[in-house]
Formats: C-alpha cells, sequence, structure tokens
C-alpha cells in the first residue's frame, strides 16, 4: 500500500507540474519583459523615477534589472521548451516534439543573451562577428557530429521509414546489408534492432544508406526454419542415426 499511495502521489505531483508549466512560462516571460523595459529606462535615466536619482544609482538598478531579465528569460525559454515538446508529442511523435523543443531553447537562449547584452551596453556587433568566425571554426572541428543532427532531421522530416517498420539497409559503410526493425529516430543515432541485438547507426550512414522493406519470400524463408534444428538433415532428430558396423 505504501508503494502505491508513493505513486499516486507521484503522479499527482507531475499532473500539477504539467498543469501550472504554462502559466510559469506566461508569469516569467511577463517579468523578463518588464524587467528589460525599466533597465532600459534606468540606463538611459528616461524615467520620471530613475531621473531623480543620480547616475551610480541607476546603473545599478540596470544592471540590476538585466540580470533579473535573464533569469526570467532563462525560465520562460525552458518551460515554454518542454511545454511545446509535452503538446507535440502525442501527434508527431516523441522525436519531432524533441527537434520542435531544442528549436525553441536554442532560438530562446540565443535572443535572452542578446537582450541581455544590450541591456548591459555591450557591442553586440563585434561579439556577432567574432561569435560568427568561432562558429566557422567549431563547425569544421565538429563536421561529422553536425552532419549527423542535420541528417537526422532530413530523416525526420523525409520519413522514409518510421518506428517500427522492418527495413533493409544496404551501404559499405555498414558492412553490406543489415536487416531489422527501427525502434527509435533520434538526433543523432537511428536505432536498430537486429535479432533482439540494437544497435545505434549514425544518422549520415542511414541517409547515405539504401533503404527499403525487407523482401517477403526472405522473410517466409525466415519463419519457416524450425528454432529447435529440426530442419530434416541426416543425423537429425528426424532420421535414426547409423550404426557402425561391428562383428557379427
Amino acid at each position: 500500500m505504501q508503494n502505491g499511495r508513493q505513486i499516486d502521489l507521484s503522479a499527482q505531483v507531475e499532473r500539477v507540474k504539467r498543469r501550472t508549466r504554462p502559466w510559469k512560462a506566461i508569469i516569467a516571460l511577463l517579468l523578463a519583459i518588464a524587467a528589460a523595459v525599466f533597465s532600459h529606462q534606468a540606463r538611459n535615466d528616461s524615467n520620471p523615477i530613475f531621473s531623480a536619482t543620480n547616475r551610480t544609482t541607476n546603473q545599478l538598478i540596470a544592471a540590476g534589472l538585466a540580470v533579473a531579465f535573464l533569469i526570467f528569460g532563462s525560465v520562460a525559454t525552458y518551460s515554454l521548451a518542454g511545454k511545446v515538446r509535452e503538446l507535440l508529442q502525442p501527434k508527431t511523435g516523441t522525436a519531432h516534439a524533441a527537434v520542435a523543443g531544442y528549436i525553441i531553447l536554442i532560438v530562446g537562449a540565443f535572443a535572452t543573451l542578446v537582450i541581455t547584452l544590450e541591456l548591459f551596453a555591450v557591442p553586440v556587433g563585434q561579439l556577432v562577428l567574432g561569435g560568427a568566425l568561432t562558429t566557422v571554426f567549431v563547425g569544421i572541428a565538429a563536421q561529422q557530429a553536425l552532419g549527423n543532427v542535420f541528417a537526422g532531421l532530413v530523416l525526420l522530416f523525409a520519413r522514409p521509414f518510421q518506428v517500427g517498420d522492418a527495413i533493409r539497409l544496404q551501404a559499405g559503410a555498414l558492412g553490406g546489408t543489415l536487416d531489422g526493425i527501427v525502434t527509435d529516430i533520434g538526433i543523432t543515432y537511428v536505432r536498430f534492432d537486429t535479432d533482439g541485438s540494437v544497435m545505434s547507426i549514425p544518422n549520415s550512414q542511414v541517409l547515405n544508406a539504401v533503404v527499403g522493406p525487407i523482401p517477403p519470400h526472405e522473410e517466409e524463408a525466415e519463419a519457416e526454419v524450425a528454432p529447435d534444428g529440426k530442419s530434416g538433415t541426416p543425423g537429425g532428430p528426424e532420421h535414426s542415426q547409423p550404426r557402425p558396423g561391428g562383428p557379427t
């Protein structure tokens, strides 16, 4: 009974979190917008409240409000990405919902960072130029990993196969032909069940492979083979063993 009560309590807590998540995202977003507006006004002394104080006090208030915007903006971005992933998962599947959540998380984090730097009066143009150069070098260094990510996006949107399909992959990088059942399509790997052994294949190799269904006659031939080894071969269980010749 105690384990049952703990499970029910955990389920209730999870339901409460799901209900409060959109409100948390909305409240955090409104607080972030308010913090950004007041921080900008405090730094420029444009509000009557901030014009009555000295310059140093206004700079401290602006810095504190900029930090508050960074915190509230991060909370709003994370909550919104989780809510979008939760809403899309029953309709589009786990993989597509995860991609949408990642996109919102990346875009929201980038926007929050840029606005925070603007509130601190940091020259964003020079940072963007330096960031672009850094991105080029990082992209060259992580070319294979990024190739798997983009290949995963192509597989998710093109849908040459779906989770649960029994398919055949044929490519030289895979060592020839590989038959199995697709169990998961992730951002970097496709999980493939081959005779009870789950393999993780990089998306770039799957995208470059020839994909098709397993031929029906081969599936029937595999099904006709008995698992206990009674194949009718000489010396098998269905035939009597020849007795060795001995003295009569």
